[in-house]
Parts: structure tokens; sequence; C-alpha cells
């Protein structure tokens, strides 16, 4: 059937596909309204349709970005289905700006999937970020004793659950004390603006690995929808970075701009330390503002149709993991 709303070829060809991430979650596009086409209209309302070159289209929906004009971009929405252990889902849950509807343990039995990090992953607190990992894997006898406590952590809370469950026990109450590792399922729908905004914090190093493997497919999937404001979000969020007055005042004692537009060095000019701390920076800006001048790998987050599974596949795993309980 043809349809005559607005739609992306490379959208469509992942849409209710569903893409693995780490070992028993996923995330799929389900559904989505609008294209960058949608998004330059919204923004020329008063102009109506017009016909547009795809390069102005461009330039548009980069001045929107540049200069942080977002509804035009909300006017684009995604819904997702996603399956993610519950650690995560919490992070997740804290950007309040999308449409949530979880599976529910108090009406359905929960099956029993548990996320189990690979030993890359297990990893010493770091002593510089308080709420990350070191980057340093821990020895093969911890990750094995590691590993086996969880397991065992598990089995006690599958059996605990099972057995209640069997019991007749409300649902609401036999799942109380499973970990925060089993793995949980939403629907969750957002639009466009805080969807970039959800991603530019979740795909960043310093979030919690877990999280960033879920951004990167949706940023793929963004890109199918929207290239345009991926290109866009790419430049200037993702490897972009946010400039303080003192840091562009140190910037104008290094560089001289004529009334053309031609940019140079002063000559001579630089900035030690101290200089720098007295033009207002703090030791920890200093820090900030050298890693932001350090050369960047510009991400490609592409999601490939060929790495999706159907969605009966990850129906009969779930399936098969929900214990027998009370029907």
């Amino acid at each position: 059937m043809t349809t005559l709303r607005p739609s992306a070829p490379a959208a469509e060809a992942i849409l209710g596909r569903y893409f693995p991430v780490l070992d028993h979650g996923f995330v799929a596009l389900v559904d989505y309204m609008g294209t960058d086409a949608c998004i330059e209209r919204a923004a020329r309302v008063s102009y109506g349709y017009g016909t547009r070159s795809t390069s102005q289209t461009r330039g548009l929906l980069r001045y929107l970005r540049r200069h942080l004009h977002t509804t035009p971009s909300e006017m684009v929405e995604f819904k997702f289905h996603c399956c993610m252990p519950i650690f995560v889902a919490r992070q997740w849950i804290r950007h309040r700006t999308a449409n949530v509807n979880e599976y529910s343990g108090r009406y359905s039995l929960i099956p029993m999937l548990f996320y189990t990090p690979d030993q890359e992953q297990l990893q010493k607190q770091s002593q510089s970020n308080h709420q990350g990992r070191s980057g340093q894997s821990l020895s093969n006898s911890i990750y094995g004793e590691a590993t086996a406590r969880w397991e065992k952590g598990r089995n006690d809370a599958r059996s605990n659950y099972e057995w209640l469950t069997e019991q007749d026990v409300a649902r609401e109450l036999a799942r109380i004390d499973l970990p925060l590792s089993t793995y949980t399922q939403w629907y969750w729908k957002i639009d466009l603006h805080n969807l970039l905004h959800f991603l530019k914090l979740r795909v960043d190093a310093h979030a919690q690995w877990e999280i960033q493997k879920f951004g990167e497919i949706m940023a793929g999937m963004v890109r199918c929808v929207a290239p345009l404001s991926y290109e866009a979000w790419i430049d200037y969020d993702v490897c972009g970075a946010r400039m303080s007055r003192m840091e562009l005042s140190a910037f104008r004692e290094l560089l001289e701009v004529d009334d053309i537009g031609n940019i140079r060095a002063r000559a001579g000019a630089s900035l030690n330390r101290q200089q720098l701390l007295d033009l207002g920076h703090s030791s920890r800006e200093i820090e900030e503002l050298v890693h932001k001048l350090q050369p960047a790998e510009v991400p490609s987050y592409e999601t490939k149709v060929e790495d999706s599974l159907s969605a009966e596949v990850f129906e009969q795993r779930c399936a098969a993991a929900v214990p027998s309980g009370k029907p």
C-alpha cells in the first residue's frame, strides 16, 4: 500500500527490525513520523511548502542547530521498542522528555534474563571519575569469581521468584528481590530534539558503557530517518564544543580578525597556564579547554539491516525464559 506521508527509504528498510545489544537486549525502530523535510516545513510554515533543493534544506537545518532553534525538530518523532537491564533503564528514564510504557512485572511473569558483562568490561573503579571505570580490566581469576557470585545470586533470585509465583503469591510481590541485572522492556516515544539531547549524553565516552551501546544503535536509526539533522548533530553537538567567555578571551589573545573575515595568529602570541588563570579559568576549566582542542575521531554511527533479527527471534527467547508459575 502506498503511503502519502513523508518517509525515508533508509528508515523503511530497518523499520520493525530488531538490533541486538549486550547479551539479551535489543532496540527496534517500530515507527517514526517525519523526515528532514518536515523540519524545514515546520521552520518555514509562514512561507508554505515550495520546492527546495537538498543543499538549501541542509543549510537551514544546520542554521537551526547552530543557533539552538529546536522547536522545528520537535515535529519529527521516533517510537522504539527496547530491552535493557534494569540498571540501564534507570539511567535512561532520567530523561523525562519521552512517552514510556514499560513491561509490567505486576501483570506478567518476568523473563529470567540477566546481564553479564564481558571480561573486558569488568574494570577497576576510576580514581578520577567517581562514577566510572578506570579502563583497566581485572584478572581472569577475579572475573571468574565475579561471574560465579553473580550466577549464584541470580539462581537464588530465580528460584525464589519461581517458587513464589508457583504458590500464587501476587506477582507485584514475587518480583521484589530480582537483581538490577534483570532485563526489562519498554516502548519509548520521543521527538527528534529531545532524542538528540539524550543521545549526545549517552554516546559520550563518559556515559556508562552499556548505555553507550544502546545510544550508538539509536544514533544510526536517526541517521536513517533524518540524515541531514544527524550530520548537523555530529558536527555541532557530538564533535563540537561550547565556548565560555574566558575561552573566547583566550583565543582573542592569540588571534586577530579583520573586517572581511580573515583570521591570523598574532605575532609571537602565546598563553601559559598562569595567563589562563588570570583570564578567569579554574584549573579544571583549563584541563577541559586542553581536552576540547585535542584532535577527535568523528564517529559514524550506522545501523545496517543485515545486523538485525526478526521480532520473533526475541519473542521466542523471552518466552523460553519465562518461569512456569501460575497462569
